[in-house]
C-alpha cells in the first residue's frame, strides 16, 4: 500500500515542476504537492525493512547468506528498467530533441554521463550535471544499490546476534557524520543510507519479538495522522535538518512497522493494491510520460487556448493515467519476465 502512494505522491510533485519549466500553468500551494524528497525517503526506510529483513531471515533460517544470488535478485529487480530508462532517457536528449528541433543544452560528456549511471552512480551524475527530468530520477536507484552492495557483504560475514547492534550504531554515527561540515560531499550526493539501515533495524527488533507496533487502535491511528499531516501540512516542518531527519526515521519507522503488523492491504483487488504492485514502474517512467504530455499540452495551448484551470486539470489527469498505464503494461509484459527468474534465486 505505501509503496503506491508515495510513488503516486512523487508524481504529483512533479507535475508543477515541469510545468513550471515549460512555462504551462501549474499549481503547487498544497504542501502534499511539495513532499517528493520525502516520499522518497519513506522508499528508503521501506526498502531496508524489506530486504535487510529477508537478509535476516535468510541467515537466520539457513546460517549463510548467499551474495550471489541476492545480487542476482537485486539485478532480475531492478536493472531491466533502470538500463531501459536510461537508454531511453540518453536517445531522447542527444537525438531526439535535435531531431524535433528542440533546444535542450546538454552539458556532459555522453561517455562519463555512460560509466558513472553504469556503475550505479547517477548521484553524482546528478549532482555534478542537469541531465534533464527522464534521467534525474535514477538518483535514489543508485543511493539504494550502493548501500545494499555495502551491507549485504557486511550481515553475511557479521554473527546475526549482532546485526541489530550494528544497524543501530551505523545509523546514529552515519546520520551525526552526514550532517557534520567535514564531509559535504555526503550531502552533496545525497548518500541517504541511513534511512535504509534504520529501516532494517526495525524489521530486526521487529523478527526478535520486540513488540514496536501499538497495541491500542487509537495509538496506530494517531501515529498514521502524524504522518498523513507530515505529507499534508506544514505542522512538523523544524528549521534544523538534524532535527528534520531524527523526526523522519522516527515516524517513517513507526509507520511501516504498524502497518506491517495491521496488514492493512485494501483488499485483494484494490487500487491501492494495484499501485503497489507496479510502484517501481511509475516512479521510474513517470518522467517520460510527464515529457509527452506536456509536449502535446504545449502543442494544444497554442491551438486552443485553454484556460490555465482546465491546462492543469487535464495535465495532471493525462500524467497520472499515462504513468499507471505505463507502468501496468511494462509489469505485464516486461518486468514479470524477470520476476519469474527472480523466484529461482530465492531459498
Amino acid at each position: 500500500m505505501l509503496r503506491g502512494l508515495m510513488a503516486m505522491l512523487v508524481v504529483l510533485c512533479h507535475i508543477p515542476q515541469l510545468s513550471t519549466a515549460v512555462g504551462l500553468p501549474h499549481f503547487d500551494e498544497w504542501p502534499l504537492l511539495n513532499r517528493g524528497t520525502e516520499a522518497v525517503k519513506v522508499f528508503f526506510t521501506l526498502s531496508g525493512y524489506l530486504i535487510i529483513g529477508l537478509l535476516y531471515e535468510e541467515k537466520r533460517n539457513f546460517g549463510s547468506i548467499n551474495i550471489r544470488n541476492f545480487y542476482i535478485r537485486r539485478i532480475l529487480r531492478l536493472y531491466p528498467v533502470y538500463y531501459a530508462v536510461l537508454t531511453f532517457g540518453f536517445v531522447y536528449y542527444h537525438f531526439l530533441l535535435p531531431k524535433l528541433g528542440i533546444s535542450y543544452e546538454v552539458d556532459y560528456n555522453l561517455l562519463d554521463a555512460i560509466v558513472l549511471n553504469v556503475v550505479f552512480l547517477p548521484n553524482v551524475f546528478v549532482a555534478q550535471c542537469e541531465p534533464g527530468s527522464i534521467l534525474l530520477i535514477l538518483w535514489s536507484i543508485g543511493i539504494e544499490e550502493q548501500f545494499y552492495l555495502l551491507i549485504a557483504p557486511l550481515l553475511a560475514i557479521l554473527a546475526i546476534r549482532r546485526y541489530a547492534k550494528v544497524l543501530l550504531l551505523f545509523t546514529v554515527a552515519y546520520l551525526l557524520l552526514f550532517h557534520s561540515p567535514s564531509v559535504p560531499f555526503l550531502k552533496q550526493y545525497w548518500l541517504y543510507y541511513f534511512y535504509m539501515s534504520a529501516g532494517g533495524f526495525m524489521a530486526i527488533i521487529t523478527i526478535m519479538g520486540y513488540r514496536l507496533s501499538f497495541r491500542f487502535l487509537w495509538a496506530r491511528l494517531i501515529i498514521y495522522l502524524v504522518f498523513v499531516l507530515y505529507f499534508t501540512s506544514n505542522w512538523f516542518r523544524f528549521n534544523n535538518e538534524l532535527v528534520v531527519e531524527v523526526f523522519e526515521l522516527v515516524l517513517f519507522s513507526l509507520v511501516i512497522v504498524n502497518l506491517v503488523i495491521d496488514d492493512i492491504r485494501g483488499g485483494k483487488y484494490s487500487i491501492i493494491r494495484f499501485l503497489g504492485k507496479v510502484s517501481y514502474g511509475i516512479y521510474m517512467y513517470h518522467m517520460i510520460v510527464l515529457n509527452l504530455v506536456l509536449f502535446i499540452a504545449l502543442k494544444l495551448q497554442g491551438i486552443f487556448n485553454l484556460s490555465s484551470l482546465l491546462m492543469i486539470l487535464l495535465v495532471n489527469l493525462f500524467c497520472i493515467l499515462g504513468t499507471i498505464l505505463v507502468s501496468h503494461l511494462s509489469f505485464k509484459y516486461f518486468e514479470s519476465y524477470f520476476l519469474t527468474l527472480k523466484l529461482k534465486f530465492r531459498k
